[in-house]
């Protein structure tokens, strides 16, 4: 390798690195405008948490339509998949994907996918039935409209349970991905009590003006705003996933322009000397003449 290729090498780099710490700062960005809507939504959702808690006694099914929903001859289910539209995010859809592989039984499974790294792998793989796409919307707005789609096809009886998997935030470094039940609302039930054991559940309350709304309004209000906190979550993450993956790219840039700068280095001086010796041994055949 000459001195003229490790210099254009290390030229070429320096872009690269531009390109990837600007990318790294806009991550960086996005990821703490995301989590702060994560730690924003959250007192919401565990208050309805807590509400449900303790109306739990108060609840019969006869006070909601979606508590009647029958689902005896449901033999499939229906799971929503959240990915990224874009890439250079590390590991962050590999790990939804391998979830998917390892725990979901597709041949017994519809799916609804949202972000486009996802319509790409359940593409490409057999026997998968997507059903709908949510990639182009903003999170606010899918969330609503997953919501409705979600509740239509489970109000069929078509499906015995719909639940979400999505990357679950837990700090800058940190994530897991899990699988959350948002329908039938008896396995909804279970996560509440889980979540609200120190609160105050199973008193009778009177519920007015009338309970059949109330019951039913609360209820669509605690899955929706689940689909909303996993989907705020999982953009949290993203984002993180992203920053660190650039970061990470801006170090081994760093590193290999400094490794080329040593050889730049070496190979100039190599060549300095070579121009020395041949001026040398030119002035010495001169002499000799």
């Amino acid at each position: 390798m000459n001195l003229r290729t490790v210099r254009k090498k290390i030229k070429s780099i320096k872009n690269v690195k531009k390109i990837t710490k600007a990318m790294q700062m806009v991550s960086a960005v996005k990821m703490r405008k995301a989590q702060q809507r994560e730690y924003e939504s959250r007192p919401y959702r565990d208050g309805l948490s807590t509400m449900i808690a303790r109306l739990s006694h108060s609840i019969d099914n006869q006070m909601s339509g979606l508590l009647q929903i029958d689902t005896s001859a449901a033999q499939r289910d229906l799971v929503i998949i959240v990915s990224s539209n874009k890439g250079l995010a590390g590991a962050f859809n590999l790990s939804v994907f391998r979830y998917v592989l390892k725990r979901i039984d597709a041949s017994k499974t519809d799916f609804v996918v949202v972000g486009n790294k996802a319509v790409q792998f359940m593409g490409s793989l057999k026997d998968t039935d997507i059903k709908a796409d949510f990639s182009s919307a903003s999170p606010v707005l899918q969330a609503s409209a997953l919501f409705d789609y979600v509740l239509e096809q489970f109000q069929t009886g078509t499906y015995t349970t719909v639940s979400i998997v999505y990357h679950q935030f837990i700090s800058t470094l940190k994530s897991d991905v899990v699988q959350k039940t948002l329908l039938p609302f008896d396995h909804l039930y279970k996560e509440v009590f889980s979540s609200n054991e120190g609160e105050e559940v199973g008193r009778e309350y009177l519920i007015e003006p009338d309970p059949k709304h109330i019951v039913e309004e609360l209820l669509k209000s605690y899955v929706e705003q689940t689909i909303r906190g996993a989907l705020i979550s999982s953009e949290a993450v993203e984002h993180s996933a992203r920053m660190m993956a650039m970061k990470s790219a801006t170090e081994n840039a760093s590193d290999l322009i400094y490794g080329l700068t040593l050889l730049s280095n070496r190979l100039r001086q190599e060549k300095i000397t070579n121009e020395l010796l041949d001026m040398v041994t030119a002035k010495e055949s001169v002499e000799s003449v």
